[in-house]
């Protein structure tokens, strides 16, 4: 299957650009939404030229969340036969090597705030609002909501959202730390644009040991963390990059980075 009908996918220099794109149905995530996101990320895999991932949509809503036809239509049985691969699909963004940030605006609900509770950043114009209904429909957030965003902003919040349904603006989501930057819906994509920009212009293997070790931190012992700190210190520092990092900076000149 390829992408087109729900998501577009496009390059900006080192930057890949992934857009909700059915904005006439509020971006709704449904099968054919999960499998197009799917092809996206295999071709992602394969182009080692990216530094950056931002994910936008089209329309005044970044997506309305789950389409209720096809939650109408799912089965015990195709949970268990499914689930995991839904939950890698979200999982995807927190352990690609890059960063990935997501732009949102208007309406996130559900599954769309899942999806980008995996990114790296969310970025929000001020017309965003945020909520995780599932618990109306008789379950609870299962790709990934009631495990990150409990990491995120905390257990009484995240109780708060999910057992009480609560919708939030996006001045709420910043002050609790769902979202990381709030602006105005005009600078939403030139901020998300700017930002993975910056961060695709840095050494590659930096940039992806920094990633690695804040989720680990966020996931494991001061102790574990540690180890690994030591762990990526000892090869970056026989890393081309870094010395072309330290020259360039004493040289004054622009650095070239090869990611190795």
């Amino acid at each position: 299957m390829s992408y087109g009908k729900h998501l577009a996918f496009n390059r900006d220099g080192k930057v890949g650009i992934i857009t909700l794109d059915n904005a006439k149905e509020f971006n709704l995530v449904g099968t054919d939404f999960l499998y197009e996101l799917e092809e996206i990320q295999k071709e992602i895999n394969v182009d080692r030229d990216l530094g950056g991932i931002v994910i936008n949509a089209n329309g005044d809503n970044f997506s309305a969340g789950i389409d209720l036809k096809f939650l109408k239509g799912v089965s015990s049985q195709f949970i268990m036969n499914n689930l995991v691969w839904l939950q890698k699909l979200y999982s995807y963004w927190q352990e690609l090597n890059i960063p990935v940030i997501a732009a949102i605006q208007g309406l996130c609900y559900g599954s769309a705030t899942e999806l980008i509770l995996g990114c790296d950043f969310r970025i929000a114009a001020d017309n965003a609002r945020f909520s995780l209904p599932e618990v109306r429909f008789g379950l609870a957030p299962d790709m990934g909501g009631t495990t990150r965003l409990t990491h995120l902003v905390g257990i009484g919040q995240a109780k708060r959202l999910i057992m009480g349904c609560e919708e939030i603006d996006a001045q709420e989501a910043l002050r609790i730390g769902l979202i990381e930057i709030l602006v105005k819906p005009e600078e939403l994509n030139e901020r998300a644009m700017k930002l993975a920009q910056k961060m695709a212009s840095l050494p590659p293997v930096g940039i992806r040991f920094a990633k690695k070790g804040i989720n680990m931190a966020n996931e494991s012992s001061v102790g574990a963390a540690l180890l690994f700190e030591q762990a990526q210190s000892t090869f970056c520092c026989g890393t081309d990059d870094l010395r072309e990092g330290v020259t360039a900076f004493l040289e004054k000149r622009k650095p070239e980075f090869k990611g190795r």
